[in-house]
């Protein structure tokens, strides 16, 4: 990062910031002691005056405090990461580093970052008599919001709850258009969190650059509008482990986040989680991502045998697939010498192997296998190397138990290591991805939402699917990649198609998701009998459809109700959408990011989901309908 266009210090007990065009200002005022924080943006205030500051066993920063100087300047940086919503960013920022003093003459930073649509902050800590460690019992920081804002969050569960004691995994159903001042099930709300400012724009809060150098951290709502950080539940991790995170001074907290929008556009498009954050470590190779198979969500455990693995390989080898992710029990079901032999054949398909691994230690119940690997350092290790040997390429490891410091070093170890044998890492049941692409080269994608594993499992889930898919591109997937699973072409969640819980979406639907559901690498529901029963095109379409993306761009939507967006890959553009709304939604779109006389060739529904394709030319605007479960794609040729 490199710019200085200008510098100065003030001594004031109010400072005003702004953005490098002005679009967002920060007000910031030490307010007799109690230091706060007010955001507007194109003039109008959007984040009421609201708290920072933290507590230490020694030290209070969150009282009697003096704001004495604000240093400014601007930062400008480039970066290309190929495993995010868009491959290059050019980023420029207001940077403030405001100096407050307690009564005692200790001395906190707090660190902000303004964009055209983000606003970050983050708070640094110093040594005080020679002691070069800290504590963080209580963060201040908080957000504000004024009567008649409306949420979207996802409410926190409590720990060593659901399946096999392994809550809390971010896998419970949003709330829509809900009202301030409440907390979820009593403890909160998972990031990121999503609000409608009445008739003034929208703000996501969540976080970025968190590792093992801190907790993850969550929303606790008051009554009065006012949503503050809250660290994890002391039962987290079987009640192991402190919820206070720990820091080396000089040391600096994550970064909060806050971006904010008159529409959504803002929101989707945002790259603040991997502005702020900074690699962890080189990369030992250069890691390929891509699109794969996966037999568990069709056929189950039972699934997990060699024989039903090979045909799966054949079937990603017949799709041009590079993957097959072959899941739980495969030690036991298949074992490792099966697993060479299936890597072996998998080469001259040209499709590597994912394998499943359970997280736990002391803290999950979960039976599934391999367990008690990924947990003990020197036993992972020598999995690795085994795995590097054989040439898997990726593991995707499940059943995490909660946001203490212990357990995001675990998920850094995890990550670390697998980098020395060439592993790229997926996450389930897990923590939400806090800047991991740009933090962790071989970091692929991570779970944190209720995906598509509930489809199996509950019919209500299919019946909610495109409701549910409706709010992800919006809150869940803004921040970081979302391993869903999903695209499945079986009209029935059983590998026999004709029993279990019912699709109600149509086939084009998981066309759009595809797309929709940002991730580089992609193992879809699909199934080998989808290559006779599903419709042709359908089938066309998943060969070819990338998991990398260039840009993207958002064109209309509401959380739970319709999405409408865009993605490009190369020179070619994927418009997409979906539909939960009872009504057909119709629009007369402009797609600037067309030429006129561009050539499309249009996946749509009819009213009884029924899909078709066809070609079509573009010419300034662009009529559709989607019915509710239905789904459109356009996809702009090739230049």
């Amino acid at each position: 990062m490199a710019g200085l266009c200008a510098s100065l210090s003030v001594l004031a007990t109010e400072k005003t910031i702004v953005s490098p065009r002005e679009t967002i200002k920060v007000t910031l005022s030490d307010n007799g002691g109690q230091p706060t924080y007010t955001v507007s943006f194109d003039g109008q205030t959007l984040i009421q005056p609201s708290p920072l500051g933290f507590v230490t066993p020694n030290r209070d920063f969150s009282a009697q405090l003096n704001l004495v100087k604000v240093d400014q300047k601007t930062i400008e940086d480039h970066y290309q990461l190929s495993n995010i919503k868009q491959s290059a960013v050019d980023y420029r920022a207001t940077e403030a580093v405001c100096r407050f003093k307690t009564s005692q003459g200790d001395s906190m930073d707090v660190v902000f970052r303004l964009t055209e649509r983000d606003v970050a902050y983050c708070y640094r800590l110093y040594p005080s008599h020679n002691q070069l460690r800290e504590v963080v019992q209580r963060e201040n920081s908080g957000f504000r919001f004024a009567e008649g804002t409306t949420t979207f969050l996802c409410p926190q569960s409590k720990p060593m709850g659901g399946f096999a004691a392994t809550s809390p995994s971010y896998e419970t159903n949003y709330t829509c258009d809900d009202t301030l001042g409440k907390n979820g099930w009593g403890e909160g709300y998972t990031f990121p969190c999503l609000f409608r400012l009445g008739n003034s724009g929208w703000a996501l809060i969540s976080e970025t650059g968190v590792g093992g150098n801190y907790c993850g951290s969550r929303l606790i709502g008051h009554s009065d509008g006012l949503y503050t950080i809250g660290f994890p539940q002391p039962g987290e991790g079987n009640g192991l482990g402190s919820v206070e995170p720990g820091l080396s001074l000089p040391g600096q907290t994550p970064w909060r986040t806050i971006t904010l929008g008159r529409d959504l556009a803002n929101i989707v498009e945002t790259t603040v989680p991997f502005d702020l954050a900074d690699q962890r470590y080189p990369a030992s190779q250069e890691y390929v991502y891509g699109k794969g198979t996966w037999s568990w969500i069709i056929g189950m455990d039972a699934s997990c045998n060699f024989d039903e693995q090979k045909r799966y390989i054949d079937f990603s080898a017949a799709l041009g697939y590079n993957s097959v992710l072959i899941d739980a029990l495969w030690d036991t079901q298949i074992g490792r010498e099966g697993i060479e032999r299936l890597a072996d054949y998998g080469r001259t398909k040209g499709v590597s192997l994912y394998l499943w691994y359970n997280s736990n230690g002391y803290w999950n119940d979960a039976p599934q296998g391999p367990r008690s690997l990924m947990s003990d350092p020197a036993k992972r290790k020598a999995e690795m190397r085994w795995m590097q040997k054989t040439g898997i390429r990726g593991i995707k490891v499940d059943f995490f138990g909660g946001d203490k410091q212990d357990m995001l070093q675990r998920y850094e170890q995890i990550l670390s290591d697998a980098n020395d044998y060439g592993l790229l890492c997926i996450f389930h049941g897990c923590t939400l991805p806090r800047g991991w692409e740009r933090m962790y080269p071989n970091y692929a994608a991570s779970e944190a939402v209720l995906a598509s594993e509930n489809l199996h499992f509950s019919q209500g889930m299919c019946d909610a699917e495109a409701r549910n898919a409706c709010i992800h591109p919006f809150v869940r997937n803004t921040v970081g990649s979302m391993d869903f699973g999903g695209s499945a072409l079986n009209k029935y969640y059983n590998s026999n198609n004709r029993t279990g819980n019912q699709r109600r979406t149509s086939d084009v639907f998981a066309l759009a998701t595809a797309v929709m559901f940002q991730s580089a690498v992609q193992h879809f529901a699909l199934a080998p009998n989808n290559l006779t029963d599903a419709p042709a095109w359908a089938i066309n379409f998943m060969k070819h459809v990338p998991t990398t993306w260039d840009e993207v761009k958002f064109i209309d939507g509401y959380p739970g109700k319709y999405v409408i967006m865009a993605r490009r890959h190369g020179h070619q553009w994927y418009i997409v959408g979906i539909n939960a709304e009872k009504e057909p939604l119709k629009r007369s779109l402009a797609l600037p990011m067309l030429e006129s006389g561009s050539e499309l060739t249009v996946y749509a529904d009819n009213p009884a989901l029924q899909g078709n394709v066809k070609t079509m030319t573009y010419k300034r605007k662009v009529n559709i309908t989607i019915p509710q479960n239905g789904g459109l794609v356009m996809v702009s040729s090739p230049q």
